[in-house]
């Protein structure tokens, strides 16, 4: 798994000295002081963990947890001074894999930061989904065809793998738009889903006037129209 974190705090000098901490033991970095620049950063960096403080200047880490969670089961550790039971609660239920309250030790913190990322090693082996040439691999946030690797945008994969984790089953474009769109991006329409699906296509079917993976069901929404295997 690529040890890589994406690091969500507005507190500059708590950042600073935390991202040092974990890059002293290996891990590569990823910072951000808000929602806003959190979700830009993910979408480039595809962290398998992110560290997130729950009180942001632009909204909620809660809400950002959730949003995230839409398309990703990335793991998700809250750094937060909010310690009540509801609030922990509420961090859970949107996501949250674990909570580590301030002040905190740093090295408590990188205790769970590698036992974090240990359990998700042992789970690797069944992190692809194959379907005919196609293989995706949800650690890595890699799409091979053929045995090449191909070139997908972020947006373009999170589509993709949620397709291909839903086979053989209708999906409206509502369902689809929620699960990859966050709700704040009002520019969103049905146009914005058919360009994507189109340019997917391009990428993964052989032919795509006559596609054998993402089919149009009209009046209804698409279909991945293959099964896949977990492995």
């Amino acid at each position: 798994m690529a040890r890589k974190i994406l690091l969500i705090e507005d507190d500059e000098d708590l950042r600073a000295a935390v991202g040092r901490r974990l890059e002293l033991s290996g891990y590569t970095v990823h910072e951000a002081e808000s929602c806003a620049r959190a979700l830009r950063e993910y979408a480039k960096c595809a962290a398998p963990l992110i560290l997130c403080d729950i009180s942001l200047p632009d909204g909620s880490g809660i809400d950002l947890c959730r949003s995230i969670r839409k398309s990703s089961d990335v793991l998700f550790l809250f750094l937060t001074a909010m310690d009540t039971e509801e609030d922990m609660i509420a961090g859970y239920k949107a996501g949250a894999d674990d909570y580590i309250t301030k002040p905190f030790s740093q090295e408590v913190l990188l205790s769970k930061v590698n036992a974090m990322f240990a359990r998700a090693g042992r789970r690797e082996c069944a992190g692809r989904l194959v379907c005919g040439g196609l293989v995706l691999s949800a650690e890595e946030k890699k799409v091979w065809k053929d045995g090449a690797p191909l070139s997908l945008t972020a947006r373009e994969y999170a589509l993709l793998e949620y397709l291909m984790s839903n086979p053989m089953r209708v999906l409206s474009k509502n369902q689809i738009l929620g699960a990859i769109w966050d709700k704040e991006e009002s520019f969103v329409d049905e146009n914005t889903l058919a360009v994507n699906i189109r340019r997917l296509r391009e990428k993964i079917e052989e032919d795509p006037s006559d596609p054998q993976y993402i089919r149009n069901m009209r009046g209804l929404g698409y279909i991945w129209e293959r099964n896949c295997v977990r492995r």
